[in-house]
């Protein structure tokens, strides 16, 4: 296998890390075939859809992750989203050190917790007040009991392939995992609570217009990816997102926008900040936990005051606004600058410039979708602007350009329906070799 160089930052992190490694990839995967369902604790690192064996990731350093067994790639999963800064990113590193000494969750609200939801409100005003919990899921589910719980409706309209975590109720014709394996949703969700969501295609106002005048009065709330990042990225069409907060408050819904992917990764103040749209509540993970466990949801304060103990919709969590977590996210947020944001996208523009001529070259049919660091490489003829179209790519094509990619040392998303997440650790010797590896790819 070829492998990339290592960066100074990550050949400091490899020297004395690869010796303390207990034991081999191969034996490291078959222990966790014996422990785990499918040999992971979530479905996507299984590799199955890309037809490899998975990696079991040992440590990160920058822009690269290294293996059990010591190898080093360059790495645009990023955590799935939260690497934003690189891995390991010595501030964040220091920022959790300091608050290992003060001790893990102690009971109680912690001064970590005001200090990140404060910078959490800055950049997205919308957020009035908010309440921490320990995932997305928990976070999205939260966000829509007390959608339901504020206007005394039982339905929720979402969008097909929109992925908002694993609570029963979202899992219909979902996204990210699901979407992977190819299943309509979950075993185990119970057709009554099923039946409370209404699926509509995504950048389709009509549709959302009849949902809502087929059930007036009943609709909670539309939960939307601004930017939808599950089935890859399909951006919002012209005026989507604006006809959604015309229609919702014509009908007395709540608009939700799930920025778990795009929340602090498309612009500081997240898609709303992008495209100019406030909801009456956002969900957020990934960047805000620093790599962290971690979720948010917020919104407007009378909202809000619908939330125990203050109201009587309840929600609590033991976990929630870990002081590590908080840590780790304060001192991320705290780095991501207008600058930083800049940089990210020409990152993204140069890489998704090269990648386009680099299948140009060799005669290969894609479509390459990206907004801002979220990016992802579609084996179909044209950006995608629907699930179906998105579902409809080339999931074999991926499959071997996944594989061949990783054979040089380029770690990509294992799945066609996931975005890639670029880092500001990806620097143009980064990207270069990322181009110099996909030529090789596209022609294999």
């Amino acid at each position: 296998m070829t492998t990339t160089t290592t960066s100074g930052a990550a050949s400091g992190a490899l020297s004395g890390a690869t010796s303390a490694v207990a034991s081999s990839q191969a034996d490291l995967v078959r222990r966790a075939a014996d422990l785990f369902p499918g040999g992971v604790n979530s479905p996507v690192r299984a590799f199955r859809s890309v037809g490899r064996p998975p990696l079991l990731l040992a440590g990160g350093a920058g822009p690269r992750v290294r293996d059990a067994d010591g190898r080093w790639y360059l790495d645009y999963i990023g955590a799935w989203g939260p690497a934003i800064l690189g891995h390991a990113h010595p501030d964040v590193v220091a920022a959790v050190r300091d608050a290992l000494s003060d001790g893990f969750a102690l009971g109680a609200t912690s001064p970590r917790e005001v200090e990140l939801g404060e910078l959490i409100r800055a950049a997205m005003p919308s957020m009035e007040r908010l309440r921490f919990t320990s995932s997305g899921t928990e976070a999205a589910m939260s966000a829509l009991r007390l959608a339901r719980g504020a206007t005394g409706r039982d339905l929720v309209i979402k969008f097909a392939g929109g992925y908002h975590g694993h609570s029963d109720g979202l899992l219909v014709d979902a996204g990210s995992g699901v979407a992977t394996l190819g299943i309509p949703g979950s075993a185990g969700v119970p057709v009554q609570v099923a039946a409370t969501t209404i699926v509509v295609p995504i950048n389709d106002l009509a549709a959302v217009g009849a949902a809502l005048d087929a059930h007036p009065g009943e609709v909670a709330a539309v939960i939307v990816e601004p930017v939808a990042a599950n089935v890859g990225v399909v951006a919002p069409a012209p005026g989507f997102l604006e006809g959604l907060r015309e229609l919702t408050t014509a009908a007395g819904a709540l608009l939700v926008l799930d920025e778990v992917i795009t929340g602090f990764r498309v612009a500081h103040g997240g898609a709303q900040a992008r495209y100019g749209v406030r909801p009456d509540l956002t969900v957020l993970g990934k960047v805000i936990g620093g790599g962290m466990p971690v979720g948010a949801y917020g919104g407007r304060a009378d909202l809000m005051a619908n939330i125990a103990p203050d109201g009587p919709v309840y929600q609590a969590g033991t976990l929630s606004g870990h002081p590590l977590a908080m840590a780790a996210g304060a001192a991320t947020l705290r780095l991501l600058d207008e600058p930083l944001y800049a940089q990210l996208e020409r990152t993204g523009a140069a890489l998704e410039a090269g990648l386009r001529d680099a299948a140009g070259t060799a005669g290969r049919t894609v479509a390459i979708a990206r907004v801002g660091s979220l990016l992802t490489v579609f084996f179909r003829d044209g950006v995608p602007t629907t699930t179906d179209e998105a579902m409809a790519a080339d999931r074999a094509a991926y499959a071997r350009f996944f594989g061949a990619m990783l054979d040089h040392g380029v770690l990509l998303p294992p799945s066609q329906f996931e975005a890639w997440f670029i880092g500001a650790a990806h620097g143009d010797g980064e990207v270069g070799a990322t181009i110099d590896a996909a030529r090789e790819a596209f022609q294999a």
